[in-house]
């Protein structure tokens, strides 16, 4: 998981970018311009997930109202020194979507960034089940057919993408840019493909009925979705049309 964090303290950087990182987010530190010039990236599709962690200044609320006025959907959680109720609920008000009080501890806000981001997705629980997979959005591996099936971080990064959007069609783009963002360290452009390929052997190899539930659109990009058929739940009772097959 990757999120955009200001904090004018550069001071503080070191020490949260550790607390965030022990608990799976990656920071990306950003200047005060990100909230006035830089937002355009953040308007790519696959990069409504990238949350937004905003630190103690005097500028939080103007922040978060350029943001909102943007049309960016990301996340936004604000980070405080103090606990104030009034000014909680005026943030809130604003636009934020969560504010926490130090000291920050970054399992709690993987959590909230979690909570926020099923949501968005329309997805109340903590998981989805699609079939005889079961994915989880709070960091654990999914299952297949009762199966625990184990996944590299990459991995587990692409499916939790994929079962976000599970029957939808999602791009390589959106993938790429939701696992690797504007990391310094871009892999070789058919590294989504590997990782696809990686992940529909599992779930094959693991699931009763043989099925890698990945779907290749062509010059479209993926689709996590059931198969159609007898045994099979499909998201069609979720109010999504069914699709049927899985193509290499």
């Amino acid at each position: 998981m990757r999120a955009y964090v200001f904090e004018p303290r550069e001071k503080r950087h070191a020490s949260l970018a550790s607390e965030l990182l022990d608990s799976g987010i990656e920071a990306q530190f950003v200047e005060v311009d990100f909230f006035t010039t830089l937002l355009a990236p953040l308007k790519q599709p696959g990069m409504e997930s990238r949350a937004i962690l905003i630190g103690e200044s005097e500028c939080i609320r103007e922040q978060i109202i350029a943001l909102r006025q943007e049309g960016c959907e990301n996340p936004v959680l604000v980070m405080r020194d103090f606990r104030n109720a009034r000014d909680t609920a005026a943030l809130l008000d604003l636009g934020a979507d969560d504010v926490l009080v130090s000291p920050i501890k970054g399992n709690e806000v993987a959590s909230r960034i979690n909570s926020v981001i099923r949501r968005l997705h329309g997805h109340a629980a903590e998981n989805v089940v699609v079939g005889e997979v079961t994915a989880y959005f709070d960091g654990r591996d999914p299952t297949v057919s009762g199966r625990i099936i184990r996944l590299s971080k990459r991995e587990h990064a692409i499916f939790k993408h994929l079962a976000l959007n599970a029957n939808r069609v999602i791009s390589k783009n959106s993938i790429y840019d939701a696992v690797y963002g504007m990391s310094a360290d871009q892999p070789f452009d058919k590294v989504i493909d590997v990782y696809i390929c990686k992940i529909r052997k599992k779930i094959a190899e693991a699931s009763e009925s043989g099925c890698a539930y990945i779907e290749t659109i062509r010059g479209r990009g993926y689709k996590f979705s059931a198969p159609a058929g007898p045994g099979f739940v499909s998201l069609s009772v979720l109010g999504a049309s069914p699709e049927s097959g899985i193509r290499a």
